[in-house]
């Protein structure tokens, strides 16, 4: 039975070469390895896993596309709900959400959804059909803040309903997160990212960058000046966080948002480009998450002894299970059960240190995760020349503040309803602006929860 056949491995560059470079990590499957292993499809009746999944994906019907050799009907099927499958099939936890529910996962592996979603999405790239032709313009026009995951995704189901979708970036260089955010050893910018957008792009979405909403124009200018009949704001959460603790001020101690834009976003692991970034002999990531494994991996590729130090124990960090796995084979050190009290510094104003108390875990709190807990008189502290802070972000509130009517939580999201409206009319948003840092995936079901509800917004004028 299909169930009986074991999950076919995926191929992976050698931890010790690939913790000295910047290619990508996990090299996808073949076309004989993706066929083989998307005969382990039950094909339920009941699929569980399109369920799970953030932007409902005909997961079977992709899977049995790709089983009989049809490739681009299998492409065409996950374009249905996708624009950006060889990205999401990289990045998304489908651990947690359409592998985490695969009946196969129940008494054995799941089917390696990803990993076919992501051999689907390059095999477009490269063997694809021509992008569809825009759809015939209905004459009204809809702005888009912000050209990440959620942005990309709500103009790209807009532009397919035949509205004139504009996209204002703040940056460069569009992709938001995917370019600045998540390393090239874990998704390539120009052979992956740059071609998503050209696709979406090729839609008839236009991307102007550079534009700063809330200072280059404002929510109000594009809605009264501009004619566009509804702004969907995408515009991420940037602004990181910091301990409070003292010393973070010292030379070396830098967020991982900084850290992680200028090794992605500006290149500089490339010796190509003068970007600054200094990472000295010893690299201490705070956190946990996703971040944090982006964060302390690049710094280990950039040379530098690198460890993560983190609160609670291993089986409550939140960072993807394979991100973790590969950190550890490249030789990273994790402190569990450790939280930094001070950071310490030179007489010229230099990190030297984090001193450190050791935690054990108490009773769960709100979350569900038990409670971190000082052990008393375990102070200690760990040698160091650079501080990465990776303890999560929050939105920017440039938008909120220039934009009246606007309501932000006490967190500084953007407060909107279950279909992205925000409490000001005409006004939309989704993704980490509305939900504070999560998924690629979370922020392209919400860009697309948005614009039906932008469509039927603007029917209803």
């Amino acid at each position: 039975m299909a169930n009986k056949i074991p999950r076919v491995p995926v191929r992976e560059q050698d931890p010790a070469i690939r913790a000295t470079n910047f290619e990508e990590v996990c090299y996808g499957y073949d076309q004989q390895e993706a066929i083989l292993e998307a005969s382990r499809c039950l094909r339920c009746k009941k699929p569980r896993c399109v369920e799970a999944c953030p932007v409902g994906i005909n997961i079977p019907e992709f899977i049995a596309a790709l089983h009989e050799g049809r490739v681009q009907e299998a492409a065409e099927i996950i374009s249905a709900d996708s624009s950006l499958p060889s990205i999401c099939g990289r990045v998304c936890p489908q651990e947690t959400q359409c592998e985490g529910s695969c009946i196969l996962g129940i008494k054995g592996e799941p089917v390696a959804i990803g990993k076919l979603e992501r051999f689907v999405g390059d095999w477009k790239l490269e063997h694809g059909a021509a992008p569809k032709a825009a759809a015939p313009r209905n004459g009204r026009k809809v702005a888009v803040i912000g050209s990440g995951p959620a942005g990309l995704a709500c103009a790209s189901d807009l532009a397919r309903m035949g509205y004139g979708v504009k996209i204002f970036e703040a940056l460069h260089e569009a992709g938001g997160v995917l370019v600045y955010g998540i390393p090239e050893f874990r998704l390539p910018k120009q052979r992956i990212v740059a071609r998503e957008i050209e696709a979406v792009k090729a839609l008839g979405v236009e991307i102007e960058t550079d534009v700063i909403v809330g200072r280059t124009v404002t929510i109000d200018s594009l809605l009264d000046e501009e004619g566009y009949d509804a702004v969907f704001i995408g515009s991420g959460a940037g602004l990181p966080r910091f301990m409070g603790i003292p010393g973070e001020n010292l030379n070396g101690v830098v967020s991982a948002n900084e850290f992680l834009t200028r090794a992605n976003l500006m290149h500089a692991y490339d010796a190509a480009y003068d970007t600054p970034i200094y990472v000295g002999q010893r690299v201490v990531v705070v956190g946990g998450g996703n971040v944090a494994m982006d964060a302390v991996r690049t710094a280990k590729r950039l040379g530098a002894d690198a460890t993560i130090v983190y609160r609670r124990s291993e089986k409550e960090l939140p960072a993807r299970v394979e991100e973790v796995h590969h950190a550890r084979e490249e030789g990273i050190c994790f402190r569990m059960l450790t939280n930094p009290t001070e950071v310490l510094g030179d007489e010229r104003g230099w990190v030297t240190g984090v001193r450190c108390v050791e935690m054990e875990l108490g009773e769960p709190d709100e979350s569900g995760r038990r409670s971190p807990v000082v052990k008393p008189g375990s102070e200690f502290e760990i040698p160091c020349d650079v501080v990465i802070m990776a303890l999560g972000t929050s939105p920017n509130p440039l938008l909120a503040a220039t934009t009246e009517g606007l309501e932000t939580s006490r967190r500084g999201c953007i407060t909107a309803d279950e279909h992205g409206a925000t409490t000001r009319k005409g006004v939309f948003a989704g993704g980490d602006a509305v939900t504070g840092a999560a998924t690629v995936i979370l922020a392209m079901g919400a860009g697309r929860t948005a614009a039906k509800a932008i469509d039927e917004y603007i029917r209803s004028l």
